[in-house]
């Protein structure tokens, strides 16, 4: 019998399925056929929603993304905190490892994806942090005239660090909050 569903909550129920079997078998070995048949539906279903592979996939990075970014929105609407505050007060991780995203963007094999999500966060960082920095100038925080420039650089500088298999988390946290603290002259 043919179960109808929202659209919205087809297309999550496909994109989640889509996750958990690239997690357990890999994206290269993982088929439109297996998410279909593992959601129960036809594969020209899963195409409604999502033309390929490739973009399935580019919709997990996005959504995961947005779950990563969402953990930082909260600094924007307090205004009452110093920019010190809130670098002092960033967390030191945003990833939790039970997640549906976990396996699929930390296994040993899937580096690349990773690299991508992280390029994705930081693509969806920058406006905040120049929301931000922008505040912080008004306030008098901060001296300096190029608030995107620096906002890139205090976003995308970090991928080096954060990027580093051999530092422990609470390294990479301390290192970003002394650097920026440090190149922000907070």
């Amino acid at each position: 019998m043919r179960v109808t569903k929202d659209p919205e909550v087809r297309r999550q129920e496909i994109l989640d399925t889509a996750l958990k079997l690239f997690g357990e078998n890999g994206y290269e070995k993982t088929s439109i056929t297996d998410i279909a048949k593992a959601v129960g539906v036809a594969q020209g279903l899963c195409y409604r929603y999502f033309p390929s592979k490739e973009a399935l996939f580019d919709s997990a990075i996005e959504q995961y993304a947005d779950v990563l970014v969402e953990q930082f929105v909260s600094f924007e609407k307090d205004d009452h905190k110093t920019l010190r505050q809130i670098i002092e007060n960033m967390p030191s991780t945003t990833e939790e490892r039970d997640t549906k995203y976990y396996a699929v963007f930390h296994g040993a094999e899937n580096r690349k994806f990773h690299d991508q999500l992280s390029l994705k966060v930081c693509e969806k960082l920058v406006p905040l942090v120049e929301k931000l920095l922008q505040r912080a100038k008004q306030k008098g925080e901060v001296q300096f005239d190029d608030v995107q420039a620096a906002a890139m650089f205090c976003v995308y500088g970090q991928l080096g660090i954060l990027l580093a298999d051999d530092l422990t988390q609470e390294d990479k946290s301390k290192r970003i909050r002394e650097f920026l603290i440090f190149a922000l002259h907070l």
